[in-house]
């Protein structure tokens, strides 16, 4: 076995060796995160809970019906599930389909004239006195034609506002607001559940 003597200092113990690496563990140890605290990137969500842990989703004042007529307006066709496509005639279908289309036609002019009305105002205030500006927010036509593929998100339009023009082009009722049930639905029998 080695040891330390006075003059040799180049040579350690084993013993000596061993309480070094023994105090290094020991710090490790010491330094070490228990095993029930999570150390990943979700380390404070686990540890401080937030005051909300669910999702609220947007809630409107429109009942179940305006939301059928709205949705078979907005998405025709691919609103219905497949059970109520299956008993539905053609002629239904068809109506429904015409109803969708006229509804895509009016909410791609809504979305034309609102991106003119975007890019006119930045051409006003971008360049205020220039002619080019002048003849560009002149052409406030839109063209039928020409499919405008923005969102409702980038337009910031909403639910409300494409209720307000399906009504005033008629493709969703007159009295829609105060629609509360389906008038074509049957009665419903005193057993049957809601």
């Amino acid at each position: 076995m080695y040891s330390i003597r006075g003059d040799d200092y180049n040579v350690i113990s084993p013993y000596f060796l061993f309480m070094i690496l023994k105090c290094i563990s020991m710090e490790k140890l010491k330094s070490r995160k228990e095993i029930f605290e999570f150390s990943g990137s979700l380390a404070e969500y686990q540890l401080m809970k937030p005051k909300k842990t669910y999702m609220e989703y947007e809630v409107d004042q429109y009942n179940s019906y305006q939301n059928y007529l709205y949705k078979r307006a907005l998405y025709g066709l691919n609103a219905l599930d497949q059970k109520e496509l299956a008993t539905m005639c053609s002629k239904k279908k068809h109506r429904i389909n015409k109803v969708y289309l006229k509804g895509q036609q009016v909410i791609n002019v809504y979305k034309q004239k609102l991106t003119i009305a975007y890019s006119n105002f930045i051409f006003k205030t971008m360049f205020p006195n220039s002619p080019i500006t002048d003849f560009l927010v002149q052409d406030v036509e839109t063209d039928v034609n020409f499919k405008n593929t923005l969102t409702f998100k980038d337009l910031n339009i909403s639910k409300d506002q494409i209720i307000s023009i399906f009504m005033e082009e008629g493709i969703l009722p007159k009295n829609f607001m105060s629609i509360s049930h389906d008038p074509n639905q049957l009665p419903r029998l005193k057993n049957q559940k809601l």
